[in-house]
């Protein structure tokens, strides 16, 4: 080859390995840039300014930031906090992982079979178990059944000495006691306290039908309530309901016909006797007959007649992350930090709230490091508690190497989608899995979208600020944004890598 050639096939190298740093240099200087604008619109439009808001795009593998804007800052994260708690959750007991409810039938079993008579107490001693429903109550007591017991001569006894949890009144962190969000967690948390009022329009008879699930004894529910004319909105507040007396619901205002069937989720007015009116509800309605009382108390010091295992750990997080539920993370803590003391974490005991402060700062701080980090109780329930974007990125990051990675991915919202709190998003619908997060002041998301690109995105978007609920529309922006990028496919991180099967 001619030199002058070669001479200007060198400059023409160079020329284009100074234009791709170039390109390099810029695609590293976009950290730095502003808000994108239709982000800048909806904070406006919500009166929040910009500094309440942190937000991180960034890559995987951390390697290319698309955008940080007061990244560093802490924040409230409200329920955002239960990836931390999930995840501590999955990496150290395994995503098969169950609890174990031992069972006693503590005494003889006259004449075993239909009329078989237990002379002697039932005990049930829980261990954290998130997933005691309804349905699986009834198995477990189904369980008893075929053991040959149709009559209990002593009590049901309830031993809750697995975790220390003070009594406090659930309306403590808001003033809605009747909100399940707000149910206290306990080692045995039969059917998270709740009932479930179901409401049938029949247009025939001007009213809509009524039914509680499930029915406590001792509590009568109005079985009817008017039908009313107009919009559905506000349809709660229109029922009047009554709910104070824990022997009788009542409903003194009209059931919107527009609504059609619907449901009405609310922890129960008296948390204390919810347990005994459920168990006495379920052993009678399948033909059992209790002489004594649903109590409190310790378990023999025996091994059990039986344990009832819950579903997996994998299934409790997917119910936690997909439906923010505060009252299963809790427990999900406790158990969590209960395996841990039992290790490294602190010496033997019952854990209790502090120690699950404790427990979870410790391995947070390990696993995300940076100033201001502030755990609480692990479910958001907290005005204290504080993560800064870049934490949580961290923590999303750590997520997509680790082996757990797809129980995680399964257990978060999709966008579009209505099992879980982003059915609004429809306009991202399958490219957004988030973990969301609200509180009075703060709405927050965070998690992996696939960019139009193909590139994959950890997300993290907080915004704090009294006004925080109206600035919505800035994180659904901000989130639509990510998705559409225009990023160049040599600047995308193994582009094969998707989503785990």
């Amino acid at each position: 080859m001619p030199l002058r050639t070669c001479a200007a096939l060198q400059r023409r190298i160079l020329a284009s390995t100074a234009l791709f740093l170039m390109g390099l240099s810029s695609h590293a200087a976009a950290p730095n840039m502003g808000l994108p604008t239709p982000v800048l619109q909806a904070l406006e439009r919500a009166k929040v300014p910009p500094q309440a808001m942190a937000v991180v795009v960034e890559d995987p593998s951390g390697t290319q930031a698309r955008l940080r804007w007061n990244s560093q800052q802490p924040m409230n994260p409200a329920s955002v906090v239960k990836l931390v708690t999930t995840l501590a959750a999955l990496e150290s007991l395994g995503p098969s992982w169950v609890w174990q409810t031992p069972v006693w039938l503590d005494g003889p079993i006259d004449n075993p079979g239909p009329e078989g008579v237990l002379q002697g107490s039932v005990h049930l001693k829980g261990s954290g178990d998130p997933k005691l429903t309804l349905e699986r109550i009834w198995a477990l007591l189904q369980r008893v059944r075929a053991l040959g017991v149709r009559e209990i001569r002593g009590d049901i006894v309830l031993d809750q000495s697995a975790f220390w949890v003070p009594a406090a009144d659930p309306g403590d962190f808001d003033g809605e006691s009747l909100r399940p969000y707000n149910v206290q967690a306990r080692a045995l948390m039969l059917n998270q306290r709740t009932v479930t009022y179901h409401f049938v329009p029949d247009p025939a008879r001007g009213t809509a039908r009524v039914w509680a699930e499930p029915a406590l004894q001792g509590v009568q529910v109005d079985a009817a309530v008017p039908l009313v004319a107009g919009s559905c909105n506000d349809w709660r507040s229109q029922l009047k309901g009554q709910f104070q007396d824990p022997g009788r619901v009542r409903w003194l205002g009209r059931y919107p016909a527009a609504c059609g069937t619907k449901q009405w989720p609310l922890a129960y007015a008296d948390p204390a006797s919810y347990d005994s009116r459920l168990l006495q509800a379920l052993w009678l309605g399948m033909g059992g007959q209790l002489s004594g009382t649903v109590r409190e108390g310790p378990s023999p010091a025996r091994a059990p007649t039986f344990e009832w295992a819950s579903p997996p750990l994998s299934d409790v997080v997917r119910d936690i992350n997909k439906f923010s539920n505060n009252t299963m993370a809790q427990m999900l803590a406790l158990t969590w930090t209960a395996q841990q003391m039992g290790s490294s974490v602190a010496g033997p005991g019952v854990p209790d709230a502090q120690q699950v402060r404790t427990a979870l700062q410790q391995w947070a701080q390990g696993r995300l490091g940076g100033a201001g980090l502030r755990l609480e109780n692990g479910s958001g329930l907290s005005r204290e508690q504080r993560l800064s974007a870049d934490q949580v990125a961290t923590l999303l990051r750590q997520a997509w190497a680790s082996p757990v990675l797809p129980e995680l991915i399964a257990s978060l919202a999709v966008a579009g989608a209505p099992d879980g709190t982003l059915g609004r998003l429809q306009t991202s619908a399958g490219r957004a899995y988030l973990k969301t997060g609200s509180l009075r002041d703060v709405v927050a998301a965070a998690g992996y979208v696939l960019g139009r690109s193909g590139q994959r995105w950890v997300v993290v978007v907080l915004i704090h600020h009294d006004q925080a609920q109206a600035a919505r529309p800035a994180l659904e922006a901000l989130v639509q944004w990510a998705i559409q990028d225009q990023t160049p496919a040599r600047l995308r991180s193994n582009p094969r890598r998707g989503w785990p099967e």
